[in-house]
């Protein structure tokens, strides 16, 4: 079994959709409290604009008193070149840069033509040089909700381009929904025949139509190693109506582990986090082991009658 590594977003991808700020303090105690859970990495923020999303105009003070871990990344959306300035300054090991692969999304998303983003996403990766990694995620890669089917060889030239400009990584994300297992898998396998080897790929799946652990899984299969996951499966996008959010991470590895991969995550500490978050949020979140419990989590038979 291979080795499987977990990214996990839910302070940048997940709070961001949340109606009701988040208190810094509460930021950092749930940063603090993953980084003991054994992730990879954790996408803490974003370096954007406060009045683009009022959540996360706390990015400075949250990077600036989350306790690190060692052997735990610290990424950080940013958008622009400003935004890498500030990610910097804030001592990020990786920078997170985002556009679309269908040139619809990427105007409502960005409102930029793809064109306009690969150019300044490429000035942004040549200012950063060798100060942190650099990944790229490549939104609506398997669908736009406005143009419907993306050509896979889209994703792949574009995941190419910017492999050739030297970044670490693409993640290649379901922003909305569409992927199912069957175009995964196909995905999975052309970019990793196609792509460089040193190149790390992720993928980053929302569960809109409830196919979020089956496209893991499909992944899995076809053998990605890298996923970005939110807890509670809290997030979504905007341009998706009605969608819902990430895969839960604790739904994700705890499917993983039960199959025998090593996810690397302690699991139970996992779900202990988990179980608080509804409370930091205001709301129930839609991950299911939490509630459920780990399949070998037993319980005593009822007593019999009389």
């Amino acid at each position: 079994m291979n080795r499987i590594y977990f990214n996990e977003v839910v302070t940048r991808d997940g709070f961001q959709m949340e109606p009701d700020f988040v208190p810094t303090d509460a930021k950092v105690a749930l940063v603090d409290a993953l980084s003991a859970c054994g992730y990879a990495k954790i996408e803490v923020t974003s370096f954007t604009s406060a009045r683009a999303i009022p959540m996360l105009r706390d990015a400075e003070a949250v990077m600036g008193r989350i306790r690190r871990v060692p052997g735990v990344e610290y990424a950080v959306l940013v958008p622009n070149l400003r935004g890498a300035e500030r990610a910097l300054e804030s001592k990020a090991d990786e920078l997170n840069l985002v556009m679309s692969c269908s040139e619809s999304h990427n105007q409502a998303n960005l409102r930029m033509s793809r064109a306009q983003s690969i150019a300044a996403l490429s000035e942004v990766i040549r200012v950063v040089g060798d100060q942190a990694a650099v990944n790229v995620s490549l939104s609506t890669a398997f669908g736009c909700p406005m143009e419907g089917d993306v050509p896979q060889a889209t994703v792949r030239e574009l995941a190419q381009r910017f492999a050739d400009l030297g970044v670490r990584g693409v993640t290649v994300c379901d922003t909305t929904g569409m992927a199912n297992p069957v175009q995964v898998q196909a995905m999975a396998e052309s970019l990793q025949r196609e792509l460089p080897d040193g190149l790390q790929l992720i993928m980053h799946f929302h569960n809109t139509r409830g196919m979020g652990l089956a496209n893991v899984l499909a992944a899995v299969q076809a053998g990605i190693v890298r996923f970005d996951g939110s807890l509670g499966g809290l997030g979504g996008c905007p341009f998706a109506p009605g969608a819902s959010g990430n895969i839960a991470s604790e739904d994700a590895v705890h499917m993983l582990q039960t199959m025998g991969h090593d996810t690397g995550v302690d699991l139970e500490r996992l779900l202990a986090v988990s179980r608080g978050l509804p409370t930091v949020v205001g709301h129930d979140v839609p991950a299911q082991v939490s509630k459920a419990g780990p399949v070998w989590q037993l319980h005593p038979a009822p007593q019999q009658a009389g």
